[in-house]
């Protein structure tokens, strides 16, 4: 397999594609998808806390594997797949309800058979976490 990319692969096409699934129903948003980045944005509310009243781990987690798996699909072929294979989160500070977290996707490696993802989130200026994340290319059955 050649590098490829999948120009279908837009906001507009993952709006579509969330709907009524996980990050759909977290209320993750695509804002912009390239070969060399994509940008999220999740606006914490009730569903994304924990019970002591900040936003949960696995949201965080959530948001960040989104947003990279957008840029994953934008850079593998058309009826190509991919899972998460391992995955690593830091969070540098808390985010609480009515922020706005922005997740930026960048590549760090995309090979045939794996990709690696760093994604930046930001509260404002901010950095508030650091996640990185390998995926397996999955060829079509």
């Amino acid at each position: 397999m050649a590098r490829a990319i999948n120009p279908e692969v837009t906001p507009e096409a993952i709006r579509e594609r969330i709907d009524g699934s996980f990050p759909g129903d977290l209320g993750i948003e695509p804002l912009e998808i390239s070969e060399q980045r994509a940008v999220g944005r999740m606006v914490v509310d009730r569903r994304h806390l924990h019970p002591g009243g900040y936003v949960h781990g696995g949201a965080w987690v959530a948001l960040a594997d989104s947003v990279a798996a957008w840029g994953t699909f934008r850079n593998i072929p058309p009826g190509y797949d991919f899972t998460t294979i391992e995955l690593k989160l830091n969070v540098f500070a808390a985010a609480g309800p009515g922020e706005e977290l922005i997740a930026t996707a960048e590549p760090q490696h995309t090979g045939r058979r794996t990709h690696v993802w760093e994604v930046r989130i930001h509260r404002g200026d901010r950095q508030v976490a650091l996640f990185t994340l390998t995926q397996m290319v999955l060829a079509p059955r």
